[in-house]
């Protein structure tokens, strides 16, 4: 079949022809009439379909982001700064610090808003009011007190401050009737104001050293009674060891030093010399634990601490002495940790192998 260009045109001329404007506009002014009957209907639908998306929007949002969870405020009055500042931490609430003199130590806390045991949201400060310390304006009283005593409150007070206004110098030690440690005299006075930092001078007692004590008699004793009457002597012994030799009685004081008078004066030291067993015995390590020690003006609490390698603790020795070359004999298993403390501090610890 072939196209005809007069044919397309005879046909198109036909269709404008039959072309019934009236008619368009009938189906015009119909589509508009519709349109304006169903315009609520659609307006309406348009309008629920917008809300229906906003709160489905807000329930999403919602359900995927939670507020802050709420904590109990803590009690830390009265604790220190570092602790109460650990525990704000753990409730994950934010401390604002105020600074205030007090006659409470440096860094306690006095005060803090919110109260303990309040709900709060994570996340919101507390407002802490933490003691500077006294007002330091003259020199205390420190006669009677501890030395001891006295520099931990000093050096307390002025926690944290770059010029402390009491310093304390190096103290001179007499004997006396008085404790040892006891503050007998100082330089200047208590009452003397404050302008500018200051050195306190103290004169401490070493104890009724001038006091004597009988020579003991050790010779013969076993290593476990001489280790028992160590916290009762009042003498300081320097141990020395040698394998047991033919005659000698293992594990006991063979030989001591010798003084012409009964009585010494106490804390002179004293050399024993103690026999050991020439082989050994029940699975034991035999020596002599020995240290260096700062020299102290009077004597001082140590002990000595067996820790074995499975873990068992067993105090070893405990005696007053008064520091320079310390030593102490010891039978214990391989493998045991022997720790020497001097006031409860550790200052020496060896662990004893064949």
């Amino acid at each position: 079949m072939k196209f005809s260009v007069k044919s397309f045109f005879s046909k198109l001329w036909q269709k404008i022809r039959n072309f019934n404007i009236q008619d368009c506009r009938v189906s015009f002014v119909k589509g508009m009439e519709s349109l304006e009957a169903n315009g609520k209907s659609l307006f309406v639908t348009v309008i629920l379909a917008i809300a229906v998306m906003l709160l489905t929007c807000l329930a999403v949002f919602f359900a995927t982001v939670r507020g802050p969870e709420k904590v109990l405020v803590p009690e830390v009055e009265g604790k220190e700064l570092a602790q109460a500042l650990l525990e704000m931490q753990v409730k994950e609430l934010y401390p604002k610090i105020q600074l205030r003199y007090d006659e409470q130590p440096s860094g306690t806390i006095l005060a803090q808003a919110p109260s303990s045991g309040a709900i709060v949201k994570a996340g919101t400060r507390v407002n802490l009011t933490v003691s500077r310390g006294a007002i330091v304006s003259e020199v205390g009283n420190y006669v009677g007190l501890k030395f001891d005593d006295v520099k931990i409150d000093l050096t307390t007070m002025f926690t944290g401050s770059s010029r402390p206004l009491i310093l304390l110098a190096e103290p001179v030690y007499k004997a006396s009737l008085e404790e040892a440690g006891t503050i007998l005299e100082q330089e200047p006075p208590s009452g003397t104001k404050i302008s500018d930092p200051v050195t306190v001078n103290l004169i401490v007692s070493r104890g009724p050293n001038f006091d004597n004590t009988s020579v003991p008699r050790l010779t013969g004793k076993s290593l476990n009674e001489i280790l028992a009457l160590l916290p009762n002597l009042k003498v300081v012994l320097d141990f020395t060891g040698h394998k047991a030799a033919e005659g000698e009685k293992e594990n006991s004081v063979v030989a001591q030093q010798q003084f012409e008078n009964q009585y010494v004066e106490n804390y002179t030291r004293m050399w024993v010399e103690v026999a050991f067993p020439a082989k050994p015995k029940d699975d034991l390590i035999y020596g002599i634990f020995e240290a260096e020690l700062a020299q102290f003006p009077y004597p001082v609490a140590m002990t000595v601490e067996c820790i074995e390698s499975n873990g068992q603790r067993s105090q070893l020795a405990a005696l007053n002495h008064t520091g320079g070359h310390f030593s102490v004999p010891y039978a214990v298993s391989e493998g045991s940790e022997l720790i020497l403390r001097v006031a409860g501090k550790v200052a020496k610890r060896i662990t004893v192998n064949e």
